[in-house]
């Protein structure tokens, strides 16, 4: 089982064991995931089909986007650039869960739905002419070029951790572009509606993942955790000008530290972190630790919003129109 391991890339031959035992409920996960969702497709959004005059559909596209707010516009393209990150996630996933079981099956499912996310917004940005494009996909290349690659020393606990953690942030990102893109563009708001919804459904299954691996091995799923709870670093943290969309989304309040902070909450309280007993003290440790977390991010989010009152300028070389201030 060491030698597997070894293979694998798993921390410990006990991985191996707990995430080998677990194929039946990730079968059942697989299964009522399956049952839940209604497929869809980018031309389902922003058709693009041969048949049909629709010109003024693209009129009409272009005339309301360019009343989108500068931050959402922002939000789109940040959001544009993480989802074409995919390929980093799809071999980080192999890479850790390894090819042949069920989990393999379920990075194949995860992959071809996220795979739409990109497509999807960049019909809509391509035919509501948003942004200037060769900008934008200098940056898309950049990113992919230069990998993703965090240091999770081959552990898959922290996978499943990192993932129940970024998808619920990627859902609130996407969902809160859309809700302010709404009253001026609808069908900006349609798109993100959906990439929503299928975030929220993955994370489902992350969130019920990492859960059974909780039930089955506490105390180095508390370890795993605390990894990566403290701070979450988001798909295209490495992307050229990423704090400064950052900060722009979270001036705008789509996403931010207090997000996350409401996400961390969330998921203690999700998985019964603080009430595991019969814990190794690094395992007792590791849970006091993790408690302790939302009042360290309130913290962080505090001081944030208090150094950074007031409005400030940005630029960006996707945007034609100039600086804009949030």
């Amino acid at each position: 089982m060491a030698e597997v391991a070894e293979r694998l890339g798993f921390s410990t031959g006990r991985q191996v064991e707990v995430l080998r035992s677990l194929e039946n409920f990730v079968r059942e996960q697989i299964d009522q995931h399956l049952s839940r969702r209604k497929l869809w497709f980018p031309n389902d959004l922003t058709a693009a089909d041969r048949s049909g005059d629709d010109d003024a559909l693209i009129r009409n596209l272009r005339g309301a986007a360019k009343g989108l707010p500068a931050a959402v516009l922002v939000a789109v393209a940040l959001n544009l650039l993480t989802e074409e990150g995919l390929p980093h996630f799809h071999r980080l996933i192999a890479t850790h869960m390894g090819a042949d079981s069920t989990w393999c099956e379920w990075n194949n499912i995860w992959t071809a739905e996220e795979d739409r996310h990109g497509c999807a917004l960049r019909d809509y940005v391509r035919d509501a002419r948003l942004f200037e494009m060769r900008p934008l996909e200098q940056m898309q290349y950049q990113y992919i070029e230069a990998g993703f690659n965090p240091d999770w020393e081959g552990d898959p606990y922290r996978l499943l951790a990192y993932t129940s953690l970024q998808e619920r942030a990627t859902q609130i990102a996407h969902a809160n572009t859309g809700r302010q893109a709404g009253p001026v563009e609808p069908h900006l708001q349609r798109v993100l509606a959906h990439l929503a919804g299928d975030e929220s459904r993955h994370y489902a299954f992350y969130r019920s993942a990492f859960g059974a691996v909780l039930e089955q091995d506490p105390d180095q799923a508390l370890q795993s955790l605390l990894k990566i709870a403290p701070a979450l670093a988001m798909p295209g943290h490495t992307i050229d000008g990423y704090q400064q969309m950052a900060d722009v989304v979270r001036r705008a309040d789509i996403y931010g530290p207090r997000h996350y902070q409401k996400i961390v909450e969330e998921l203690l309280s999700f998985w019964r972190i603080g009430e595991l007993k019969n814990l190794s003290a690094v395992g007792a440790a590791a849970q006091d630790k993790l408690m302790k977390i939302p009042r360290r991010l309130e913290r962080m989010a505090d001081y944030l919003e208090a150094r950074t009152r007031g409005l400030k300028s940005f630029s960006f070389p996707f945007l034609n129109e100039g600086p804009l201030s949030v």
